[in-house]
């Protein structure tokens, strides 16, 4: 056994509790059985499956108002059954779907001016007519017996996908609330069961879904109604969940064994028919383990009815346990943010709201570090506000790359992953099962940066695709660049300054302050690259490994 421990940069990462001040007090959540989360979240605003009477609701609490809750508090209130399942559009943190229990989709945009009677004393509710609820733009109908799950597309606005009672994945345009119950939709079909999960990829080209009829299947809306691949998945029939693993063509899913086991699976979606390439046996408990994934290559684990969250780092297709936050309060839901709302000054890599009991708890996990100042090596760039198509493109078949942020400056990046084509999709699970790193290779720098970039050592790209060697040459040549090159945006208003005091004109200031921006644009896409390029080392290595021990198995 070799007494070294495999290097981590997130071997140490902690949960940072919230205290009692900063939760949300006098929750009432509802006691419906359906398996979601309970609750979604954004950097604005908590919703929450509520226990109301007299139809569904749900209540959307403000980030910025915790403490107790009012005894009467404004509902979203439109549905005539419970709400089974709440999601924030990704570029609109305004918008929220739910799905209910009636087989409609409500469709509604939050006015932060109906917060203010929260604030009312008794006298102003009374004149004003009490605590008035929301109510939704429109209802969609699902043709379904209920609508179990709402996941938004994570490149096109207003694309929403929703898993019916009646065994079928609905992709509706909603962005004109007044046509949305006749928008065209694309079914998707080929489950003989309840849906239990679903999930887009990075560039929402296939879409990945477990079914309590132990199977697990892609699709490609492009393809029709029909799966792409269709494999056996966990033995139980209980609580199978599924996430995809960001832009890397891996999934994971979570279930139980048929001896009732808790499991997680890591899946290669370029051939599910092979199996997983990774099984882990996590317990015996019988709460639903929840999955949510970082882009920091780490997976959380989130147990019902348990209190503990486990995290786990994917590195060269093996999940390696690095630890887990312990509590005694047992969670009934759980919920993270998207990686734009996170606080980078406290080295905060995700943010999670869970439930326990009638208090929804905010948990930040952050890497402990001595250095001060933005830490470029633990937030890549985040997926961004900004739509890549619109719902027309969407639907007509088009594909675009997510739009990317810097969490340091707040500018758009280039786009980390490939798109691939309708043609390629069809022929893809043979071909690309013995080369898992095609998703990690294709992506090429932006046009715009690429005189910028000719100067950088990281020029080279097609080293990897010719050997395993070249790319840790260069990736061990770039940090020094990088640290050279980042100081530059630091003096801008001394330069600014200087040129103005010596007469210059404000014409050759602002060619000076465009350079400059080029400049960081250019840095931050090169760090980019260097990540991609040393995963796609690691990956050579890997299956140099498994070609070589194939090769002595084989003699």
């Amino acid at each position: 056994m070799s007494r070294f421990v495999r290097p981590s940069k997130y071997r140490h990462v902690y949960p940072n509790v919230a205290k009692k001040e900063a939760c949300y007090e006098n929750v009432k959540v509802s006691n419906n059985a359906w398996d979601t989360n309970l609750l979604a979240a954004n950097g604005k605003y908590i919703s929450i499956n509520w226990n109301a009477s007299g139809g569904g609701a749900f209540a959307v609490l403000p980030v910025n108002k915790p403490g107790k809750l009012a005894d009467i508090y404004p509902l979203c209130r439109g549905h005539t059954a419970t709400v089974l399942d709440t999601a924030f559009s990704p570029f609109e943190d305004n918008f929220v779907a739910s799905g209910s229990d009636d087989g409609t989709i409500g469709l509604w945009k939050i006015d932060d001016a109906k917060f203010d009677q929260l604030d009312w004393s008794d006298k102003e509710r009374e004149r004003n007519g009490g605590v008035k609820d929301f109510e939704p733009i429109a209802r969609v109908s699902g043709g379904g017996r209920k609508i179990g799950q709402v996941v938004w597309h994570p490149t096109a606005s207003n694309v929403l996908a929703a898993a019916t009672g009646d065994h079928v994945i609905k992709l509706f345009d909603v962005s004109n609330a007044s046509t949305a119950s006749s928008s065209p939709s694309i079914s998707l079909r080929g489950f003989t069961d309840t849906i239990q999960s679903l999930d887009w990829d990075w560039t929402g080209t296939t879409l990945i879904a477990t079914s309590r009829d132990r199977k697990i299947r892609t699709f490609d809306p492009r393809q029709g109604e029909n799966p792409v691949q269709v494999a056996d998945s966990h033995g139980g029939i209980k609580g199978a969940r599924v996430i995809w693993c960001g832009d890397k063509d891996r999934a994971i899913t979570t279930g139980f064994s048929k001896m009732s086991d808790r499991q997680m699976f890591l899946w290669d979606t370029t051939n599910l028919a092979s199996g997983p390439l990774k099984q882990v046996t996590l317990d015996t408990s019988s709460g639903i383990i929840m999955p949510f994934w970082s882009d920091n290559n780490i997976v959380f684990l989130a147990g019902k009815g348990d209190g503990n969250i486990r995290y786990y780092e994917l590195e060269n297709d093996e999940l390696h346990y690095l630890t887990e936050s312990k509590s005694s309060e047992p969670q009934r839901g759980l919920t993270f943010v998207g990686r734009r709302f996170l606080n980078t000054d406290e080295n905060e890599i995700a943010k999670a709201y869970k439930i326990t009991g009638t208090t929804i708890q905010p948990v930040s996990f952050c890497v402990p570090r001595k250095a001060e100042g933005f830490q470029s090596d633990i937030f890549p760039p985040a997926p961004s506000a900004e739509p890549a198509l619109t719902p027309k493109d969407f639907f007509d078949g088009k594909r675009a790359a997510r739009n990317m942020v810097s969490l340091e400056t707040g500018k758009g990046v280039s786009s980390s992953g490939s798109v691939p084509t309708a043609s390629s999709t069809t022929t893809a699970a043979p071909a690309r099962s013995a080369s898992p790193t095609k998703s990690a290779s294709a992506p090429t720098p932006a046009p715009a940066a690429a005189p910028a970039r000719s100067a950088s050592p990281t020029k080279p790209s097609p080293a990897p695709a010719a050997a395993a060697s070249p790319a840790p040459a260069a990736a061990a040549s770039l940090p020094p660049p990088t640290r050279a090159a980042e100081p530059k945006a630091n003096p801008t208003p001394t330069s600014t300054s200087t040129s103005t005091s010596n007469g210059t004109s404000s014409k050759e200031v602002d060619e000076l302050k465009a350079q400059i921006e080029k400049l960081r644009t250019a840095v931050e896409e090169r760090d980019t690259k260097i990540r991609h390029l040393e995963q796609e080392n690691e990956t050579l290595k890997t299956n140099q490994k498994k070609a070589r021990e194939a090769l002595l198995n084989s003699l």
